[in-house]
Parts: structure tokens; sequence; C-alpha cells
């Protein structure tokens, strides 16, 4: 007869800490340092962002000892297959992408811009609150990726967004900033509330929330209305944090109205949230309804990259932020790219195919992560003496900033997949690839004419880094003061220094981004 102990006992398991160490670092480090705020001095904040770049560090390093094999926590008690926590090649890819980024946007933070208006630092970014929220929402980003359950991964996506609401509005006194965060909140609130009775229809139909399970799950023909507007809805959440038509209206306000680098970590690491879990719940959990998820993605990467495209080619370079205004437009377009291989994987003959096209995605989105990261950066870095970030304050950037200005003429021509970039180049291949063969003709076409779009106004803006004053006619803005050259903090240095590298680098071997992406399949 099983006693009352040994029952107990079998309900209780034992956690692998060194599988769930990297989101759980950057847990600890945010404790932390909200505990220190209390009692390190005003002059001595700067402390506090230097223990959060070293903590995301080691959660990033903490990935290495992963690299041996797959591991797997919180499973089922009678079946060691259906787990929760996944430590799998596809989660250390990802995971790695957040941890960078989130890397990349603290040495961003620690240097602080002026203000527009009255034109003195701010100095509001390296407070306590900034590195315990950006912390925060790294951790639940590195939990997203290995997730294996709707409750963990809605969990997961809650714990990332809820403190970007609050970076979002940490400019104080700034309305700007806090009607972006009010409109980032309430648009994110709705899309989860839908997600969440989607995840009800699922549970309904199928008894389970484990990924795998939902995928072999039987339906009876009684239920499979309510599953498929379970598959729908619980899309949506996914889809608003990839920024994905109709679900794109609160980027452009967000990404001005949040400090620089809150705007460059949501770009990034936002986006890798969302399309991470678009790709968990289609390719793993929802396989057998490809044909209600197939022909929606592929429609809504071809109206998110044609609206982003069209919306960033109107931005007038003498309008506040403009600049700020087409990267964002820009990441619109840029998730209409991601999104083409993930329709392609519904319509693969096999799993190998599948995996295939979802590397592409994953491909790009390395690509994607690095360029776009160091556009913020040199934005960053203007906007240190030209506060309203216009585009037509780049003009002639290359005489007071060569570094910055071939850099970022680096890092737009990657984007735009022109050589020399020649690792966006390989990316934009490997999606027109994935599309051309799934069969997805027309949609390789709407990509083709959109990348056209987008070297207008990337070439555009490039050209403007080695214009002098004298080869424009166009009327200097009003408020507008000559750029001077100033001393770059090394923290920014570093975090243009660091994209750079990378984006050379991979563009010297693209080869390297598709095998080590094609390897991080689950």
């Amino acid at each position: 007869m099983t006693t009352a102990a040994e029952s107990l006992g079998s309900l209780v398991q034992s956690v692998d800490w060194l599988a769930i160490a990297p989101p759980t670092i950057a847990a600890v480090v945010a404790l932390i340092v909200l505990v220190a705020d209390l009692f390190v001095r005003e002059a001595n904040k700067t402390l506090l962002a230097w223990i959060s770049v070293a903590g995301l560090a080691a959660a990033s390093l903490a990935l290495l000892p992963l690299l041996d094999g797959d591991r797997a926590t919180f499973c089922l008690t009678g079946d060691k297959g259906v787990c929760s926590y996944t430590a799998d090649r596809f989660t250390l890819v990802i995971q790695f992408l957040v941890l960078a980024g989130a890397l990349l946007t603290a040495l961003l933070s620690i240097s602080p811009l002026k203000d527009s208006r009255s034109g003195r630092d701010n100095t509001q970014l390296p407070e306590g609150e900034f590195w315990f929220l950006l912390l925060s929402s790294a951790a639940g980003a590195a939990l997203l990726p290995a997730s294996r359950d709707l409750a963990t991964l809605v969990v997961a996506l809650e714990v990332a967004s809820l403190p970007a609401f609050a970076l979002v509005g940490l400019k104080r006194g700034d309305r700007r900033s806090s009607e972006a965060a009010l409109k980032f909140f309430l648009s994110s609130v709705t899309a989860t509330a839908v997600t969440l009775l989607g995840v009800s229809f699922v549970y309904a139909s199928t008894g389970s929330l484990h990924l795998t399970e939902i995928a072999h799950a039987p339906v009876d023909g009684e239920l499979t209305t309510l599953m498929h507007a379970g598959v729908a809805l619980t899309l949506v959440g996914f889809a608003f944090k990839t920024a994905a038509v109709p679900f794109h209206f609160w980027v452009p306000d967000t990404y001005i109205g949040a400090p620089l680098p809150v705007a460059a970590y949501l770009s990034v690491v936002g986006k890798a949230v969302g399309f991470t879990g678009l790709i968990l719940v289609t390719v793993v959990a929802f396989p057998s309804y490809a044909d209600v998820w197939g022909p929606a993605l592929a429609v809504l990467a071809a109206l998110t990259m044609t609206a982003g495209n069209v919306a960033a080619l109107r931005q007038s370079a003498t309008r506040a932020y403009s600049a700020v205004r087409l990267l964002a437009w820009s990441s619109v377009g840029q998730a209409g790219y991601l999104l083409v291989p993930i329709a392609s994987a519904a319509y693969a003959d096999s799993g190998a195919d599948a995996e295939k096209a979802i590397g592409s995605t994953v491909a790009y989105a390395l690509m994607y992560a690095a360029v776009n990261l160091g556009a913020f950066a040199v934005a960053a870095l203007v906007a240190r003496s030209r506060p309203q970030n216009r585009l037509s304050d780049y003009r002639g950037l290359y005489a007071t900033s060569p570094f910055g200005a071939l850099a970022l003429a680096f890092f737009l021509l990657c984007l735009a997949g022109l050589p020399p970039g020649i690792i966006g180049l390989f990316a934009k291949v490997t999606v027109f690839s994935a599309a051309v063969d799934a069969g997805l003709g027309w949609l390789a076409v709407v990509m083709a004419l959109n990348v056209v779009i987008a070297l207008y106004y990337y070439l555009r803006w490039t050209a403007l880094l080695f214009r002098g004053a004298e080869d424009t006619h166009e009327a200097a803005p009003e408020g507008a003061q000559p750029q001077h050259a100033a001393p770059v903090p090394r923290p920014l240095t570093a975090a243009i220094a660091l994209t750079a590298v990378l984006a050379i680098a991979l563009s010297g071997a693209p080869q390297l981004v598709l095998r080590f992406s094609a390897t991080a399949l689950f």
C-alpha cells in the first residue's frame, strides 16, 4: 500500500538549475539592484548600471554549459517527455539574442541623453528602477523560448511586457512618453485578453496546455470550430508583439515617446519575444491546423511589410524625431519579412522543410538584431547634440563623427540587403528561398517589391551622412543648433563598436548564421 509520504514524493520534482540559469540569473540580479537602490547614494547610481551589465553578461555566459545537449525540467510526473521548460538549441539561440540585446541596451542606457526641451542631460535612465525593469523584462524574454506549455508562454510574455510599459514612460514630465506608455499598455492588455480567451478555447478542445500534447490531441468534430477559434485568438497576442498589421499602430508613438535605449530594446527583444511565441504555437503546438494559421500569416506578412515600408518612405527629413520614426516603420517592414518563413512552414511537405523555413526566420532575426541595435546606438550618438533626432540632423555626420557615420551607413546597407552588407543580402535570400520552396510565389513577389521600396529610404539616409550643407537647398529646421563634435561616452562607443564588428564578421562569413540557426531548432 502506497504511503502518503510516497505519494507526496512522486509529486515533488527536482529542478534542473543549470537549465533555468539564464533567466534565473537575470531575475535575481534584478532583485539585487532593486534592494541595492535603497542604499546606494545618488552620486553612485552608476554602480547599479554596472551591476546590471555584469548580471546580463553572467546570464549570457550561463548559456555555454547548455551547449552539450538538450535539457528539460518541470516535466509531467507520468511522462518525462512532456515538460514545461526545455533548454534545446532553439531556446539557447533565442536566449542569446535576448540577453545580448538587453546587454547592449544597458550600455546605451549608461550614457544619459539630453532632454529635447531643456538641453540638460536626462539622468533618469541610470536610476535603480530602470535597471530593475530592464532586467525583469529580460528575464521574462529569456524564459519565453524555453516555455513548452501555453500557460508558461503567456506568463513569460507578460513578464517581458509589463516592465516594458514602465520603461516607455520613464521620461518624467514628458507628456509624449506618458501617452506612448498608456497606448502601449492598453493595446497590449487587450491583445493579452484575446490570447487568454484563445488559450481557454484550446484547453477546452484538447484538455491540455502542453504544446506537444496539443499537437497530437484528437479533437472531436463538435469542437473543431472552437479549436479553430482558439488557434486564431492565441496568435493575436504574439502578432501584437511582432508589430504585424493591424496590430502595429502602437509602434511609432511608442518608439518616439520612449527613451532611445528602450526603443532599441523593444525593436529587437520585443520582436524576438513575439516571433518566438509565434514559432512555438504554430509549428510545435498547432501543426495540424496549418490550414488556419498558414494563409493568415502569409497575408499578415504581405500587409505588414507593405505598410511599414510605405510609411517609412513618407518620412520628412525635417520633421521632429523623423529618424526614430523611420526606424520604427522600418522595424514594422522588417517584421513582415520575418513572418514570411513562419507562414512558409505551414506549406512545407515535411517536418525537415518546416524546420528549414523556421531556420530562415532565426537567421534573419540574428542579422536584424545586430544591425538594428547598431542603428539605434548611432541615433543615440546623434541625439547627444541634436535631441530632436531629425533625419536632416544626420547630414554631414561623416565630417563630425566618421566612425558613427561609417557604422550607420553599414547598418543601413545591411538592412537594405546591399553590399558590403552581405549578411543583410544573405538573410533576405534565405527568406525568399523559404517562400519559393513553399510555393508562395506571390508572397516572394510582394517581398521583392517591398525590398525595392526600402532601398530608396535606406539609401537616401545613407547619402545624407556624407553630404555637406552646401549640397542641399533645404532650409535648416527651426531651432536647430550647429552640430559639434562632443566626447562620446565609452559605453556608447562600445555598443556601436560591438554591433559593427558583429555585422562585419557576419558579412564576411554569412554561412555561419544559417548553419548556426539550422541547428537551433527543436
